[in-house]
């Protein structure tokens, strides 16, 4: 708002959608763009909560079959039919590796190291695929009060400078245009605090899926290595169909 225009000692009424519409331009860009910012940020929190809750729940799932005592091949067949998340995506892709490695007498040389390779490579994409989009909340909540505050700035000079060319220095006539630009910070503020805090929460719980999907992949991983060494120290030839046996029902 042009202070100039409150010269005449109208009562000026401030209100949100005011403080907008009177605005300088650049000041009424940072407005929208951190408005823009909180809703995109918003929309990444819903929908990282939906994923998590999606991935922890099928990791729960996935945990009962596993250690059910049930066979790790038909677990294994009815996987590959509907896409995985979570550590039926690790048991996957190990299984997968540990059929694809038989190609005679030598099917289990380096056939651990292999598999190793496979959950590690398979627990970095799943804490991509979780990860992915959180950046922007951290942009949001660092950046956000800054430019804020460059919105707040920008306001503040051009009414100082409204004011000196109005000559006019009465409470009345600095009260709005200062409102206006601090208006910006405020803004800033409302998109940058929701977007540190969830960004912590959500990252904390992603967190703790790494940790659970790392711990199932060292237990497979120990399956493996034993059944590998049974078949080594009896000679069993390698059959492509062959699958390790069932765990016994135990808890991580």
């Amino acid at each position: 708002m042009n202070p100039a225009d409150a010269a005449g000692g109208a009562p000026v009424e401030i209100t949100i959608w005011g403080m907008f519409w009177g605005a300088h331009l650049v000041v009424k860009l940072v407005m929208i763009g951190l408005l823009l910012a909180s809703v995109w940020s918003w929309a990444i929190i819903i929908n990282k909560f939906m994923l998590l809750g999606r991935v922890e729940k099928a990791m729960e799932r996935f945990e009962e079959n596993f250690w059910s005592g049930n066979s790790l091949e038909e677990l294994y067949h009815t996987l590959l039919q509907r896409p995985t998340i979570g550590m039926a995506s690790l048991f996957v892709a190990a299984m997968r590796e540990w059929k694809r490695s038989f190609t005679g007498s030598s099917a289990y040389m380096g056939l651990q190291a292999r598999i190793e390779k496979v959950l590690d490579v398979s627990i970095a994409r799943e804490v991509e695929r979780l990860e992915s989009q959180l950046l922007v909340l951290a942009s949001v909540a660092s950046a956000g009060p800054f430019v804020g505050l460059f919105g707040t700035v920008w306001g503040i000079m051009t009414s100082f400078r409204s004011i000196a060319a109005s000559k006019n220095t009465s409470l009345a006539v600095v009260a709005p245009g200062i409102a206006e630009a601090l208006f910006a910070t405020a803004i800033g503020l409302f998109a940058a605090i929701p977007a540190l805090i969830f960004y912590n929460i959500l990252q904390g719980r992603v967190a703790r899926s790494q940790a659970r999907m790392e711990s199932f992949a060292d237990e497979f991983s120990s399956i493996l290595s034993r059944q590998i060494d049974q078949h080594v120290a009896s000679g069993t030839p390698a059959r492509a169909n062959q699958a390790p046996r069932e765990p016994a029902h135990q808890e991580f």
